[in-house]
């Protein structure tokens, strides 16, 4: 029997996700330079965990998500290279696949300037599990570490850098996580029917990058693995502990790709950037 596709619940573009990725065509934007220059600090106090474990599956495309490109960059590099940039940041760790390290490295890292040292973990089977994974490349010289999904590739340097400057200005917290005011109204609904209309105020809509003392972060992954507790984000885990984790607002284009239709908001989004910075170097700005 042939899997058949809801139209309400399952995105058009699903249907044939490859007609959508080929109709995009970004070769007259890869001449133009982003601007982003790596370094690191003479003492960084940061290592990045880029998560790039995920298979891809509500992508639809073979091969998964990290290495689809934009403008001549697989999604992969354009969230590593943010990293690179933050001068704090001493430590790229990129988990992903044990048996995908060597393409991963081959067409998202190494035909790159990286100046930031980069290495690879293996990924578990959950995101805990690969979050944790990323963590045993971490050094004990790192007092931060900051965890990122690196299927957002549209993260800037100023935003991570301003993340780990809260946590570290905060003496009281524990983390900081990268979040948006929710928008939409919220329904609270039990099989079906609603049962009441939250106050959407105090709802956010997380996302990474998400800083944490690294100290607290490490007692927070074993207190999670001796209970058989599993969060549904990296703060979860030190929220259940008692952590403070304080809020950094976002941008609303910092989404993930997750289906094929994200792909044209970033494409659109990556579009417009390309397009100022050309404009301000017309102009010598």
């Amino acid at each position: 029997m042939s899997q058949t596709i809801d139209p309400i619940f399952e995105p058009a573009a699903l249907r044939a996700p490859e007609l959508l990725l080929d109709g995009l065509d970004f070769d007259a934007l890869t001449q133009v330079n982003c601007g982003l220059q790596g370094k690191v600090d003479k003492n960084p106090q940061t290592a990045a965990i880029i998560l790039a474990g995920g298979t891809g599956e509500r992508f639809g495309k073979e091969g998964g998500k990290q290495l689809v490109e934009i403008a001549g960059k697989p999604i992969l590099t354009w969230s590593a290279e943010a990293f690179d940039a933050v001068g704090d940041v001493g430590l790229i760790v990129i988990v992903c696949p044990e048996d995908r390290m060597r393409e991963y490295l081959s067409r998202a890292i190494d035909p790159f300037p990286f100046v930031t040292p980069v290495v690879m973990a293996p990924a578990g089977s959950i995101r805990q599990e690969s979050a944790f994974s990323g963590l045993e490349y971490v050094g004990d010289e790192y007092e931060y570490v900051v965890l990122h999904d690196g299927a957002r590739p549209l993260i800037s340097p100023d935003l991570i850098l301003h993340t780990i400057n809260t946590v570290k200005g905060n003496f009281d917290c524990d983390g900081a996580v990268v979040a948006h005011p929710a928008i939409d109204t919220l329904k609270v609904v039990e099989n079906g029917v609603i049962m009441g209309t939250p106050d959407r105020s105090v709802f956010w809509n997380a996302q990474t990058p998400q800083v944490f003392r690294t100290g607290i972060y490490r007692r927070a992954h074993a207190s999670a693995l001796s209970d058989g507790f599993v969060g549904t984000d990296d703060s979860s885990l030190i929220e259940r502990l008692g952590g403070r984790v304080l809020v950094v607002e976002g941008k609303r284009d910092n989404i993930k790709l997750t289906v094929p239709e994200d792909y044209v908001l970033l494409a659109s989004a990556v579009r417009t950037m390309f397009l100022k910075d050309a404009e301000g170097m017309r102009h010598g700005e």
